[in-house]
């Protein structure tokens, strides 16, 4: 295989079909997926690739901007905006101070100034690059984030129906029906040598419900099924063509009280460019997430106490971002 990446340490996924008749067959393969690595592929899931293919194509025009254009648009208190390389430090353990090689753009639900969320964390709105500098630049973002928030609600309620719950769960106004949906743009660049501590993105698992990714054809992404074990085993996952990548967060491993798994993953640059979009699916700000019914019993009571959604992302991304005030030279 190219890249240095051995035929033997490629995870293989189960694939999802989301326009297949059989829901049945599609909650077998999510649930086996879900209690195996907590990864597998969505394909015909609505979004079109040509559509797919120019949201790549503004993301890499905006990566291409001088650097100092780009942090005219540094991310804000609410994590809207650029995120530099070297922002966010995922494995303190084994980033060795240095941050991840890669730089980022978030983009939440669009709130206009006024708006009573706004004073929540998370909420609020967008920053947007200048009309005349990147053209249709919003609107193909701003459209890609509702399609891809369908997409997350059909994944949604077949995991609601793997957990034996009502396939509507995670529809409601407290949930989905609100949620804190975070699409962030990526581009690593540079060769990653973890002998060092260098990483594109250092080792993590993701904080909310579930993250759909989309990829370019260039492989960097690799997840590790068993955080415990002694050396950890590491295995690529193959961008697949015009599928989302879905993983699990955190706060689903603790609806489920662990039978679902938030699985460690990495990123590693090869050299050459990698551009990918992560979309964040979360509950809303004030959602209790706490043992699901059907996931505990006498000998299986919870494994965690009940915390808030808003609670949980602001420690994950307090620990992970760098202080702000220590690009206050860029902001004069």
């Amino acid at each position: 295989m190219e890249n240095g990446a051995e035929a033997d340490n490629f995870s293989i996924l189960n694939c999802i079909d989301l326009s297949s008749p059989d829901i049945h067959k599609s909650v077998s393969l999510l649930k086996q997926a879900c209690l195996d690595s907590g990864f597998f592929y969505v394909v015909n899931h609505g979004i079109s690739q040509e559509f797919m293919d120019e949201v790549f194509a503004q993301s890499e025009k905006f990566f291409k901007l001088p650097l100092n254009d780009k942090m005219k648009l540094l991310r804000n208190k609410k994590h809207r905006g650029y995120t530099p390389i070297l922002d966010e430090l995922l494995d303190p353990d084994n980033q060795v101070h240095v941050g991840d090689y890669k730089e980022g753009y978030y983009i939440g639900i669009e709130l206009p100034e006024g708006d009573p969320k706004n004073d929540k964390p998370f909420y609020g709105p967008n920053i947007w690059p200048e009309p005349d500098v990147l053209p249709g630049w919003r609107q193909t973002m701003e459209r890609f984030h509702g399609e891809a928030l369908e997409v997350a609600k059909a994944v949604a309620r077949i995991i609601a129906l793997a957990l034996d719950l009502e396939v509507d769960f995670f529809d409601k106004p407290e949930m989905l029906g609100d949620p804190i949906a975070i699409l962030r743009l990526l581009h690593y660049e540079g060769i990653s040598d973890p002998s060092m501590g260098i990483y594109g993105a250092g080792a993590h698992s993701d904080y909310g419900l579930i993250t759909l990714l989309a990829t370019d054809d260039v492989l960097g992404l690799q997840i590790c099924k068993d955080k415990d074990a002694k050396p950890q085993i590491w295995e690529y996952v193959a961008p697949l063509k015009g599928a989302f990548i879905v993983n699990l967060g955190d706060l689903l491993e603790r609806w489920s009280n662990c039978i679902f798994k938030s699985t460690l993953h990495r990123v590693l640059g090869n050299g050459q460019e990698r551009y990918s979009i992560a979309y964040f699916v979360e509950p809303s700000h004030n959602c209790l997430v706490e043992c699901l019914p059907t996931c505990k019993s006498e000998k299986n009571p919870p494994k965690f106490p009940p915390i808030k959604c808003a609670t949980y992302l602001s420690q994950r991304y307090n620990d992970t971002h760098a202080d702000l005030n220590i690009y206050n030279k860029h902001q004069t």
